[in-house]
């Protein structure tokens, strides 16, 4: 176990894939929810096209500061969305996005679900009004021009943007075009029937995991040619592993840039993410030094996961395995007891280690591995996302 061994990512004996164990660890549903939630026209099927796009669009795309009563609304048609807005020292009006209509309405304190429900001409006189009366403040505006001039965001004057082809670059150093010419890749998928994770499923609209709207981009790849054994099954059998990531951003103040980093031990065809180990996420507001912070800080961390070696995590999951902690009935209702679990809860860790492993949880992996079996039965998020987080303290805390 000391030693981490890479199995050979092509041998005809694995059938396509290998067997693994996705009742140990974590599921994760966060790329699961992009997936389902992406129409055909947000979805790439490489890094270059994905680029491509939103490099194109950037290119296309300007932002300056402005004051918000120097903005003049017009009502052009019978929709509430489609009014145009004339800023300073402007060429031609601009139509707002339906999130930047939204960031709009928030900054002059207007509802914009009610904005939109009202005729054309009764929406603009309200966001007018607002704007005017409005106290003097500044805000940033980033105009895209593509047919039409569209105004994408409504931002604060200090807002730090981070471009979405910047993130996709950072990802494109480590992983190139994202279809297999590296290591890393869009993931294959878990075969149910037989357990078997086959990392060389075609890349198409249905398997892809790289995403960009108007608003956002979002890109998840695994090393799954690569698998890392970290110890052994109740049967004998390798407990394998793969690395993954998932990284988003938007360049619209749609939501923060972030990465998050782990192990896992399958993707299934709806892209939830099975055996999920050692999370690790960074988040980055796009406040006024946000750039420089996903220079020094998140794009470096990227670079430096996909190229460490893995023998930290084997080392911990030995770790974890080697340390015993309870050899009786009493030592084990006293270790949870002791975290915060109640008797009912318990008694019900115990009995899913027993039912998986075959014997009484001993050591602070097979708790672990208790306690995260438990939370996939909890159905209230907040639960489930609690027991989840007291599961890897437990490992975090180990040695």
């Amino acid at each position: 176990m000391g030693v981490v061994e890479v199995l050979d990512p092509v041998a005809p004996a694995r059938a396509g894939g290998w067997k693994v164990d996705v009742s140990r660890g974590e599921r994760n549903g966060r790329v699961s929810s992009e997936w389902f939630n992406r129409p055909d026209d947000e979805r790439y099927l490489s890094l270059d096209d994905l680029w491509a796009n939103v490099k194109g669009r950037s290119e296309r795309s300007r932002s300056r500061v402005v004051q918000t009563a120097d903005i003049r609304v017009e009502a052009a048609r019978d929709s509430a969305e489609r009014l145009h807005l004339v800023l300073p020292k402007a060429h031609e009006p601009v139509a707002p996005t339906h999130w930047a209509f939204g960031q709009l309405a928030s900054i002059v304190g207007a509802p914009a679900s009610y904005l939109r429900q009202l005729p054309a001409p009764l929406a603009g006189i309200n966001l007018q009004y607002g704007l005017t009366n409005h106290r003097a403040e500044q805000v940033k505006t980033f105009e895209t021009e593509d047919g039409r001039t569209e105004l994408r965001a409504v931002t604060g004057p200090d807002y730090g943007r981070i471009h979405d082809h910047e993130l996709v670059e950072a990802v494109q150093r480590i992983a190139g075009n994202g279809t297999g010419d590296t290591r890393w890749k869009v993931p294959g998928v878990l075969d149910w029937s037989t357990g078997v994770y086959n990392p060389d499923v075609e890349i198409s609209r249905d398997t892809t995991t790289l995403y960009a709207s108007d608003r956002d981009v979002f890109l998840f790849l695994v090393d799954d040619r690569n698998p890392i054994e970290a110890g052994k099954l109740p049967d004998g059998s390798p407990d394998l592993y793969f690395r993954g990531f998932y990284c988003w951003n938007s360049e619209v103040g749609a939501k923060t840039l972030g990465m998050a980093s782990f192990y896992l031990r399958a993707v299934c065809q709806n892209r939830n993410l099975w055996g999920v180990e050692d999370f690790q996420e960074i988040r980055i507001r796009h406040s006024k030094y946000a750039a420089s912070r996903f220079a020094h800080e998140a794009a470096p961390a990227l670079t430096r996961f996909a190229n460490s070696s893995p023998q930290g995590f084997v080392n911990g999951i030995k770790a974890a395995r080697q340390q015993i902690v309870a050899r009786s009935d009493e030592d084990r209702a006293d270790f949870l007891r002791k975290r915060g679990f109640s008797k009912a809860e318990s008694g019900k860790i115990i009995e899913k280690v027993l039912m998986e492993e075959g014997r009484p949880p001993e050591s602070i992996f097979d708790f672990v591995q208790g306690i995260t079996r438990l939370a996939r039965d909890k159905t209230q998020q907040d639960a489930r996302l609690d027991m989840e987080g007291r599961a890897k303290k437990l490992l975090d805390r180990v040695g």
